[in-house]
């Protein structure tokens, strides 16, 4: 298997996130690895493993042997998808880069398209979801509504029906590693850098094999990232609500102070002042807990920790240039212990 001459400049960088995906490397692999070459460029391919429990890392040390292309992050834990993503990017050193999954529900075979679209000059190029095979019509119905919300609730624009899979080009990415917060969502984060931007159509596809990590209460949990990442709407929201909350208040309590002055004092409303109680002490406790998430989120990020730890970087060249500028990525090994060619 030919390698990419260490004196030549990459020019793709396709950076995988691995999560126990052990069924899928080696389909993903053929897919790929045809494709990249069909391109007639020089490219490396740098696998992310986000903590895997299977054989994940095994098997891709095995690949990065038959193929120095082929580079490894092994991480220190499981970090969750985003970070692994971001972790991948600060190692890509190509002129672009493309992120992709490796469950092939986002087919290899359309690269070329992508790379067709950054040659007319476009900085990014995603590919957003006209079908979504393999899902249920809940999950693409809630998927089809998060995009629309969060479209609405941000001041800039997020793709509809668009994941993580595009093509970045080089400024691109520099301006998207210079962005180091720990709550990353980063279909946010892709739009938020702004540059040329175009979109193509295509149809995700099943997984390859094996299930989805992503449960209902995650995706729950993802869509509130998002929201809160790029929106102080809820915020906004609770302010509101609690000014016409009172407002009614004041609107009740100038009729009831009316009413008793006409008729006199009523036998006491047990239920309905039951019912009143219980519903403020609802929307009290409401808005506290969208405080307490933003409060949280702060209170993360005054901790300055890194995004991530590597155990072992393997097939990258310890000096390095976009590693070494960007240290808060979480390279605090000593390098000659992390770097393996």
């Amino acid at each position: 298997m030919n390698s990419n001459c260490s004196s030549e400049r990459i020019v793709f960088s396709v950076v995988v996130p691995m999560y126990n995906e052990v069924e899928n490397i080696d389909q993903f692999y053929t897919r790929i690895i045809k494709v990249l070459e069909g391109l007639g460029k020089t490219f490396e391919i740098i696998c992310v493993n986000d903590g895997s429990k299977d054989d994940t890392l095994f098997r891709l040390l095995a690949l990065h042997k038959k193929d120095p292309r082929v580079k490894i992050i092994d991480l220190s834990r499981n970090f969750g998808k985003e970070i692994a993503m971001s972790a991948g990017i600060d190692f890509a050193s190509g002129e672009a880069v493309i992120p992709i999954d490796a469950d092939l529900q986002d087919p290899p075979e359309f690269i070329p398209k992508l790379v067709a679209k950054w040659q007319e000059g476009y900085d990014v190029v995603y590919a957003t979801r006209t079908e979504r095979e393999g899902e249920s019509r809940l999950k693409k119905w809630t998927a089809h509504t998060f995009y629309r919300i969060i479209g609405r609730l941000t001041r800039f624009d997020i793709p509809k029906d668009t994941g993580d899979f595009r093509l970045m080009d080089r400024k691109a990415v520099d301006a998207l590693c210079q962005l180091r917060e720990h709550h990353r969502f980063m279909k946010g984060l892709f739009s938020w850098v702004g540059f040329r931007q175009a979109s193509l159509p295509y149809r995700r596809e099943p997984r390859f094999a094996g299930k989805t990590k992503w449960n209902y209460w995650k995706l729950w949990n993802f869509a509130l990232e998002g929201i809160t990442s790029f929106s102080y709407t809820p915020l906004q929201l609770a302010t509101y609500f609690g000014l016409l909350v009172s407002v009614f208040a004041f609107i009740f309590g100038l009729f009831m102070l009316f009413r008793t002055l006409l008729y006199g004092n009523p036998v006491p409303g047990y239920p309905s002042l039951i019912v009143v109680i219980l519903f403020l002490g609802g929307i009290q406790l409401l808005t506290i807990g969208i405080i307490g998430e933003y409060i949280g989120r702060i209170y993360n990020e005054s901790k300055r920790r890194p995004l991530y730890f590597v155990q072992e970087a393997i097939g990258f060249a310890s000096n390095q240039k976009n590693l070494k500028e960007n240290p808060g990525g979480g390279f605090s090994f000593h390098e000659e212990k992390i770097f393996k060619n």
